[in-house]
């Protein structure tokens, strides 16, 4: 009997952690998603105005940023210096498809920072300003849809995590 008790207690445990991991899941997108543009405006003072190449900005960004916005700049830093062949835009793919499964955020903001990662590096002054301002016009609808999923979905998760361990745990006794 005592072992079905702490059973149970085990699965509300861990079904609720489930719940809240889900839960802080949709809270640090919203934030990823604010960070990531504060960031590209560094990055679109650092084209505009600086004269730094474009690794050197990213490793400059880095060391600004916490988190996994830093990870990811900091890694475009690191591969840019070390450019082996590759064109910019493959750098930039290449973290961004190792990093983005770490990452709160989703296939939109994915695919809106691919699209801006073609134009860096590759064109003139005035389109990669063009392109970063219309990128983060793009993040900041998306930031607003995560706020809203957000608030939307944030305590169902929680929510449901606790009662489908309550349900699991009346069903194993």
């Amino acid at each position: 009997m005592i072992a079905k008790i702490i059973g149970s207690i085990l699965v509300v445990v861990a079904c609720s952690a489930i719940g809240f991991q889900m839960s802080k899941r949709l809270a640090d997108r919203p934030r990823q998603i604010r960070q990531l543009r504060s960031s590209l405006t560094l990055l679109e003072t650092e084209i505009g105005y600086g004269t730094r190449h474009l690794s050197e900005a990213c490793t400059s960004i880095a060391q600004r940023e916490q988190g996994i916005i830093s990870h990811l700049f900091k890694e475009w830093g690191h591969r840019l210096s070390q450019m082996d062949g590759s064109s910019t835009y493959e750098c930039f793919q290449e973290v961004i498809e190792q990093c983005w499964k770490i990452t709160a955020m989703g296939k939109a903001e994915k695919s809106i920072l691919l699209s801006l990662c073609q134009t860096l590096g590759m064109s003139d002054r005035e389109n990669q300003l063009h392109h970063l301002h219309l990128t983060k016009t793009n993040l900041e609808v998306e930031e607003d849809l995560a706020r809203d999923e957000q608030a939307r979905y944030e305590k169902m998760y929680k929510s449901m995590g606790l009662l489908t361990g309550i349900l699991l745990a009346i069903l194993l006794i």
